[in-house]
């Protein structure tokens, strides 16, 4: 996603994503943690799905025959 942007705008996205969060984080501080749990239950699939491709996926390492 950022290798197509360039320098400026990677910068201008990451800027305005640090703004959101410091408004979520002084003005809606009650809804942003009463969602955490939410939030780590939805993360633990996704994590299973994205970060099982460094270990060479399942199966075992034997012969087939």
């Amino acid at each position: 996603m950022f290798t197509r942007l360039s320098m400026p705008a990677r910068f201008v996205l990451v800027a305005v994503l640090i703004i959101a969060a410091a408004y979520l984080l002084a003005q809606h501080t009650a809804h942003v943690f009463s969602a955490l749990p939410l939030v780590f239950v939805l993360l633990c699939p996704l994590m299973h799905l994205f970060m099982h491709g460094g270990h060479g996926g399942h199966g075992g390492t034997g012969d087939r025959s």
